[in-house]
């Protein structure tokens, strides 16, 4: 609990702001904020497809945060032997498709199709093309488009 006083006003309107919560185990660190995503419009007003990709940018922003320069994001398929995906891109379709871009580990051209309902990605991370100097960082590129 921190010592933070706020007025009634503020506590109400944190109450309505949809709010991230994460702890882990390993470094102790810990996350509680209210956020409204990244576009900007209230929560309210987004379709669930819009509202889950701001969401998914936000943890790949955080999981990048994470990385060494040797690795990039990708994301690994569950409930099936697809395999890898590179992320490379992510969008929507509203009211309720979520898309993601990128490369296979053969550097196959993949793209998957998702529906909000049956979101589940597991975030991994891959090593860098030898030949770039900087890992690509996605999850900034992705907040600056809607921004």
């Amino acid at each position: 609990m921190d010592d933070k006083i706020s007025t009634s006003a503020e506590a109400v309107e944190a109450s309505a702001l949809p709010r991230r919560f994460e702890a882990h185990t390993k470094d102790g660190k810990s996350r509680d904020e209210r956020t409204e995503g990244l576009g900007g419009k209230p929560a309210k007003s987004k379709s669930p497809a819009e509202w889950a990709y701001e969401r998914l940018i936000l943890y790949i922003q955080n999981f990048e945060e994470q990385l060494d320069n040797e690795h990039e994001v990708a994301m690994g398929f569950t409930g099936g032997d697809a395999g890898v995906l590179k992320i490379e891109g992510m969008g929507f379709f509203d009211p309720d498709i979520v898309t993601f871009y990128g490369t296979d580990p053969t550097g196959g051209k993949t793209q998957l199709v998702q529906h909000v309902s049956q979101l589940n990605v597991m975030l991994r991370a891959l090593p860098k093309e030898v030949e770039a100097e900087e890992p690509n960082r996605i999850g900034f590129k992705l907040a600056r488009e809607i921004a």
